[in-house]
């Protein structure tokens, strides 16, 4: 069976400014996730699916629609606040969605076989989907899921601090824990990176690996993902700013002893946009890939 390929494209935005899941970056006018698909079809994926919310369904359709529809099966996942929170009261200031795993959950009925799941706003490279497409193919079970192991130098911003997974290896390749670190960067008068806490600065060696949201799962992880999503509302409910995070379900399948996650290494230069200052950067490094053969010059033609 071939695997989809399911986008994380939902998100609010916040510091970026704008709706950046749309925004051209390649010379043809590709968005950062079309490099993604493109890689993903050349690896042997035969679906897309993308999480976005149903209010810019319209503008997402039209915009990539007519550039995929020939090349890849397409489909549609919307994040609503109120799915699977059930009879549950949301605070009336909550705005946000609740989080990548959420979206992952909202996937319930529309994906049912082997799927590797990325952030729309970040690029991965060829490398990483073909690992992905092998490990699906060949590998992933009910008790055997993976992440993509990015090395934590690789996936900074220059503009200011980034959210990542930090990963906890064994000498088996195996995740032993995930934990969100909301607050990463490199220190100007150290050169170390460190990433910040109530309880002050740490630091992170630059080869630690960490998660950029690149996961390959059986389809019964959305499964967990509901049970663990309703702990997580019994319990944060009334923090508007709480986010149930796809590394938590991660963490939980270990924990619980329910399988394995293997960490996939890959020493891929990631970027992505997480500021409106990484943009420049971003279009020059996709243009070097161009210009180095890695990628057609337009994606679709």
């Amino acid at each position: 069976m071939q695997p989809t390929l399911v986008i994380l494209a939902a998100g609010m935005a916040s510091r970026y400014g704008s709706m950046k899941q749309i925004e051209a970056f390649g010379p043809g006018g590709e968005t950062i996730m079309e490099y993604s698909i493109f890689d993903a079809i050349r690896s042997g994926f035969s679906k897309v699916v993308f999480i976005i919310r149903e209010e810019f369904s319209g503008a997402f359709k039209a915009q990539f629609e007519p550039r995929l529809k020939s090349k890849i099966e397409i489909d549609y996942v919307y994040q609503h606040l109120r799915n699977f929170v059930g009879n549950r009261t949301i605070p009336a200031e909550r705005v946000k969605p609740w989080g990548t795993a959420h979206a992952l959950l909202c996937c319930k009925g529309k994906v049912n076989e082997p799927f590797a799941i990325i952030n729309a706003d970040d690029f991965y490279g060829k490398e990483a989907f073909e690992k992905a497409a092998a490990f699906l193919q060949t590998a992933c079970n009910e008790k055997t899921y993976a992440i993509m192991g990015y090395e934590l130098s690789k996936t900074l911003s220059g503009n200011g601090s980034v959210s990542r997974g930090v990963c906890a290896v064994n000498e088996a390749h195996e995740l032993v824990q995930i934990k969100e670190r909301i607050k990463i960067y490199r220190e100007a008068s150290s050169g170390k990176i460190v990433f910040e806490e109530e309880d002050g600065k740490h630091t992170l060696p630059d080869p630690t690996p960490v998660s950029m949201n690149f996961f390959g799962f059986h389809p019964n992880i959305i499964a967990l993902a509901e049970k663990l999503f309703g702990e997580f509302l019994d319990k944060h409910i009334q923090n508007i700013k709480s986010e149930f995070f796809i590394p938590l379900v991660a963490d939980e399948f270990v924990k619980r002893h329910l399988g394995v996650v293997k960490v996939l290494p890959t020493s891929a230069q990631w970027f992505g946009i997480t500021y409106k200052e990484d943009a420049p950067d971003v279009k020059k490094s996709i243009e070097t890939l161009v210009q180095s053969g890695a990628y057609p010059e337009y994606l679709w033609k």
